[in-house]
Parts: C-alpha cells; structure tokens; sequence
C-alpha cells in the first residue's frame, strides 16, 4: 500500500467513527429536535460561518428538497437586515462547532427576543450558542482528521451526516413520499421516472397500424410502413379488441416456411395474446415490461374504460430512451 493510500485510509477511518460515536451518543434531544421541526409551521433557518456554514446550506438545500421548507441565513449578514427571513412560526438551526462564533451574536439575540425556537449543533453546550438554544445536538469528535488537527475535517462530516440524520427523521415523521420527492425534482431524471406516464409519450390516434385477422400480408405490411412507429401491427376483432401483435420478426419468419407468404393473412402471422401496458403506468413500467419480455413495443389499453382491450396508444423503447427515463 502506498503512503497516499494509507493516509486516505486513515482519513475515512477517523471520521468513519466519529460518525459512529455520533450514533451512540444519539437520543432525546435528537428524538426532540426532529418533533420540533417536523411541527414547524414556518421553515426551517439554518446559519452558520466558514465550514460550518457550508455545511448548513447542504442540509438545508437537503430540508427543501424533501417537504421541509428551509433557508439559509449567513450570520455575518443577518444585522445588516437580513434578519428579517427569520418569522415567529420558524426554527432556527444554528451551526457552529465552538459555540462562539462573534458573528453569530446578533441572530442569537433576536432570536431570544422573539422566542422564536433554536437547535444548535455544537460541541460546546455551555458556549453561548449552546446556552442560548432549547435543544443540542452534539457534533463533537475525538479528533480531526487533518494530520495538522487544524482543518475541520472529521467535526464537519460529523456535523453533515446528523443534519442528514435530521432531516430524514423529519421526511419519515411526515410520511414524505417518493412521488413527493418527484414534486420537487421534476427536471431531474428521477423526477422523471416518478412523474412520466405511459399516455404522456404514447403514440396514438391515427398513429396506430392496426388491421383485421382476415386482412392479407400486403395491408399488413402496409401498416407496418405507413405509421409513426414502423415494424408492427396490432390485430384487432371487428370489436376493437386486441387478439395480436405482428412484427417484422413474425413476417422473417413466416416467409421461411411459406412458399406464398402473400396470401396469408394476419390472423396467420400474429402472436397470439400480445402484452399491453395500461396508459395510466408509470413510463418505467414499460421499462420493466419490455426487459422482462425482451420486447420493443407494448400496445396501450385503457383498463378503467368500458373497452379495456381496445388498444388506443402504442409505446417503443425508442420513446423512452428519448425521455432518459432509461
């Protein structure tokens, strides 16, 4: 092992078990904290300096992100009238590893004045933060592991995971929901796959080759060529229902054991009992569908309809490699 590698060891093990340490120290006031917020009626403020700041705006952008309303508030700026973020239905979540960060000062102030409800997370509950704060969490490790016991290095991953902690404790206290989740990432690609309806990328109308059992080869292959989405036919009953599905590779085949495959008709070519995908699926689930059937293609039914086996969309794997949903 070379000495980079044994020295990045060591860096993860060191905060490896501050994090650890951190679990069996954890109890009422975590189990407090968590109530507090997940009641809060306003957002949640969280502020902090240097790394400890930085630290706060990813777990706040991590409140945000799943049903909690939350901010981040740069103390050093807060009296010069920034203050004002803070209302009276908030709770304040002040950072700082040392409990007396100066620039703190004029937030812990109003927000005594106003008796507005403040977690700190802190190493020192008998520092001015921590003496001002109705609750603690304590974010203190054995030691850092910079080799110079100067950088924050194992405190601040300490403090990232209990904010993390935190905040999934409050997302499973509210019942927050993977489509919740989507609600608020709709540009993303797991947004994407929670929100993305079979009928929103569906092809339909008179997009469809469908034909008749009775009909001959050449309409067959003329609906095949003729449509948005080519190298397939639905067979349909005079009724609308879908009794088949012909391919190109259900047409390969048949021209290898026909000696007059234009005569034949489609009920003769077809695949019997094709699978189809109700337009209400998730587009996912036509991912899943089409791996589990190695197929390309799945007909659309509208099973809450009075003609659930009429096919009124037609969904390629195409499409979805199109929406990234894939």
């Amino acid at each position: 092992m070379s000495a980079h590698v044994a020295e990045g060891c060591r860096v993860l093990k060191v905060e490896a078990d501050a994090i650890l340490a951190v679990v069996e120290r954890l109890g009422v006031e975590f189990d407090q904290s968590t109530e507090l917020i997940s009641k809060c009626k306003g957002k949640v403020v969280l502020t902090g300096m240097g790394k400890s700041g930085q630290i706060a705006r990813k777990i706040a952008s991590t409140f945000t992100s799943t049903g909690t309303p939350a901010v981040f508030l740069h103390p050093a700026e807060s009296s010069h009238g920034d203050l004002g973020v803070i209302s009276d239905n908030d709770v304040v979540l002040a950072i700082s590893y040392g409990g007396g960060s100066n620039e703190l000062s004029a937030l812990i102030q109003f927000v005594a004045r106003r008796g507005i409800p403040m977690i700190a997370m802190t190493s020192k509950p008998e520092s001015t933060l921590g003496q001002a704060s109705q609750l603690i969490l304590d974010i203190s490790v054995k030691e850092e592991a910079c080799p110079l016991g100067l950088a924050p290095t194992s405190s601040s991953t300490v403090t990232l995971a209990l904010g993390d902690a935190l905040a999934m404790a409050v997302l499973k206290d509210k019942g927050f929901q993977a489509e919740d989740f989507a609600q608020f990432h709709p540009s993303g690609a797991l947004g994407r796959k929670l929100t993305l309806r079979v009928k929103d990328v569906m092809h339909s109308g008179e997009a469809l080759p469908l034909v008749h059992p009775k009909e001959s080869m050449s309409k067959v292959i003329s609906a095949m060529t003729s449509k948005d989405v080519r190298g397939v036919a639905g067979v349909i009953t005079d009724e609308g229902r879908l009794v088949g599905v012909v391919t190109d590779g259900d047409i390969r085949r048949r021209l290898e054991k026909s000696s007059e495959p234009l005569v034949d008709s489609a009920e003769d070519l077809m695949s019997r009992n094709p699978k189809t995908i109700d337009s209400s699926e998730l587009a996912e689930k036509a991912v899943f569908l089409m791996q589990q059937f190695q197929i390309q293609l799945l007909f659309v039914v509208d099973k809450d309809s009075e003609e659930p086996f009429r096919p009124i969309g037609l969904i390629h794997l195409q499409d979805l490699l199109k929406t990234q949903v894939l």
